[in-house]
Protein backbone atom coordinates (compact mmCIF):
# COMPACT_ATOMS: atom_id res chain seq x y z
CA UNK A 1 0.00 0.00 0.00
CA UNK A 2 1.02 3.56 -0.64
CA UNK A 3 -0.53 6.66 -0.20
CA UNK A 4 -2.06 8.51 -2.77
CA UNK A 5 -3.39 11.79 -2.90
CA UNK A 6 -6.28 13.76 -4.79
CA UNK A 7 -8.86 16.20 -5.51
CA UNK A 8 -11.38 17.67 -7.38
CA UNK A 9 -10.90 19.95 -10.16
CA UNK A 10 -10.45 23.28 -8.65
CA UNK A 11 -8.52 22.04 -5.71
CA UNK A 12 -11.31 23.23 -3.26
CA UNK A 13 -11.04 19.81 -1.70
CA UNK A 14 -8.10 17.49 -1.38
CA UNK A 15 -7.76 13.28 0.25
CA UNK A 16 -5.73 10.87 0.38
CA UNK A 17 -6.05 7.31 0.12
CA UNK A 18 -3.97 3.81 0.72
CA UNK A 19 -4.39 1.85 -1.79
CA UNK A 20 -1.72 -0.32 -4.18
CA UNK A 21 0.64 1.27 -6.77
CA UNK A 22 -1.33 -0.85 -9.48
CA UNK A 23 -4.75 -0.08 -9.18
CA UNK A 24 -7.70 -2.17 -10.08
CA UNK A 25 -10.33 -0.20 -11.31
CA UNK A 26 -14.01 -0.38 -12.24
CA UNK A 27 -15.99 1.42 -14.90
CA UNK A 28 -19.99 1.18 -14.40
CA UNK A 29 -22.25 1.80 -16.93
CA UNK A 30 -24.57 3.07 -14.63
CA UNK A 31 -26.72 5.85 -15.29
CA UNK A 32 -24.75 8.03 -12.60
CA UNK A 33 -21.58 6.74 -13.10
CA UNK A 34 -21.54 6.52 -17.22
CA UNK A 35 -22.84 10.07 -17.42
CA UNK A 36 -19.87 11.62 -14.98
CA UNK A 37 -17.25 9.25 -15.93
CA UNK A 38 -16.54 7.94 -12.59
CA UNK A 39 -14.02 5.14 -12.13
CA UNK A 40 -14.04 3.13 -8.88
CA UNK A 41 -11.67 2.22 -6.60
CA UNK A 42 -13.79 0.94 -3.50
CA UNK A 43 -11.44 1.04 -0.24
CA UNK A 44 -12.40 0.99 3.53
CA UNK A 45 -13.37 4.24 5.61
CA UNK A 46 -9.95 2.94 7.61
CA UNK A 47 -7.43 4.01 4.50
CA UNK A 48 -9.39 7.61 3.16
CA UNK A 49 -9.58 10.82 4.49
CA UNK A 50 -10.63 14.46 3.71
CA UNK A 51 -7.43 16.80 4.44
CA UNK A 52 -9.00 19.78 2.67
CA UNK A 53 -12.16 21.28 1.73
CA UNK A 54 -14.98 18.83 4.06
CA UNK A 55 -17.42 22.40 4.16
CA UNK A 56 -16.87 22.71 0.18
CA UNK A 57 -18.86 19.17 -0.50
CA UNK A 58 -22.21 18.89 -1.21
CA UNK A 59 -23.85 15.69 -1.89
CA UNK A 60 -26.56 14.10 -4.06
CA UNK A 61 -28.85 10.76 -3.09
CA UNK A 62 -31.41 9.51 -5.42
CA UNK A 63 -33.57 5.90 -5.80
CA UNK A 64 -32.26 4.01 -2.21
CA UNK A 65 -30.87 7.19 -0.96
CA UNK A 66 -28.12 4.85 0.89
CA UNK A 67 -25.28 6.05 -1.77
CA UNK A 68 -24.01 9.18 -0.83
CA UNK A 69 -22.77 11.14 -3.75
CA UNK A 70 -20.42 14.20 -3.22
CA UNK A 71 -19.29 16.91 -4.88
CA UNK A 72 -17.66 19.73 -4.74
CA UNK A 73 -19.43 23.10 -4.56
CA UNK A 74 -17.00 24.81 -6.19
CA UNK A 75 -15.93 22.84 -9.48
CA UNK A 76 -19.04 19.76 -9.70
CA UNK A 77 -16.04 17.07 -9.42
CA UNK A 78 -17.45 14.02 -7.80
CA UNK A 79 -14.00 12.84 -6.46
CA UNK A 80 -15.65 10.31 -4.11
CA UNK A 81 -18.57 9.10 -2.47
CA UNK A 82 -20.16 6.43 -0.21
CA UNK A 83 -21.76 3.63 -2.32
CA UNK A 84 -24.24 1.45 -2.32
CA UNK A 85 -22.27 -2.17 -2.75
CA UNK A 86 -20.11 -0.80 0.45
CA UNK A 87 -21.92 1.60 3.14
CA UNK A 88 -18.93 1.38 5.43
CA UNK A 89 -16.22 2.52 2.84
CA UNK A 90 -15.65 5.16 0.17
CA UNK A 91 -15.37 4.63 -3.96
CA UNK A 92 -12.38 6.92 -5.01
CA UNK A 93 -12.64 8.36 -8.66
CA UNK A 94 -9.58 7.64 -9.95
CA UNK A 95 -9.28 10.05 -12.37
CA UNK A 96 -9.47 12.50 -9.85
CA UNK A 97 -6.25 10.87 -7.78
CA UNK A 98 -2.84 12.82 -9.13
CA UNK A 99 -1.23 9.99 -11.56
CA UNK A 100 2.35 10.27 -10.35
CA UNK A 101 1.68 8.08 -7.65
CA UNK A 102 0.16 5.44 -10.32
CA UNK A 103 2.44 2.57 -11.36
CA UNK A 104 -0.72 1.38 -13.64
CA UNK A 105 -4.26 1.11 -13.66
CA UNK A 106 -6.35 -2.12 -15.03
CA UNK A 107 -9.96 -1.19 -15.86
CA UNK A 108 -12.64 -3.64 -15.05
CA UNK A 109 -16.04 -3.18 -16.45
CA UNK A 110 -18.86 -3.46 -14.64
CA UNK A 111 -22.39 -3.83 -15.30
CA UNK A 112 -24.37 -1.34 -13.04
CA UNK A 113 -27.16 -1.08 -15.10
CA UNK A 114 -28.07 -4.94 -14.14
CA UNK A 115 -27.07 -3.58 -10.67
CA UNK A 116 -28.94 -6.58 -8.89
CA UNK A 117 -27.27 -9.24 -10.96
CA UNK A 118 -23.81 -7.91 -10.30
CA UNK A 119 -23.73 -5.94 -6.95
CA UNK A 120 -23.13 -8.87 -4.97
CA UNK A 121 -19.68 -9.25 -6.79
CA UNK A 122 -18.84 -5.66 -5.20
CA UNK A 123 -19.66 -7.45 -1.50
CA UNK A 124 -16.83 -6.65 0.51
CA UNK A 125 -14.52 -4.38 -1.29
CA UNK A 126 -14.39 -2.21 1.15
CA UNK A 127 -13.32 -4.63 3.85
CA UNK A 128 -9.70 -4.12 5.44
CA UNK A 129 -7.79 -7.71 4.11
CA UNK A 130 -6.67 -9.50 6.82
CA UNK A 131 -2.99 -9.88 7.07
CA UNK A 132 -2.60 -13.90 7.82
Amino acid sequence: MILHKGSCHCGAVRFEVEAPEDINALDCNCSICSMTGFMHLIVPKSRFRVIKGADNLTTYTFNTGVAKHTFCKTCGIRPFYVPRSNPDGYSVNVRCLDQSSISKVMIEQFDGKNWGQNAPRLKNLSKDEDPN
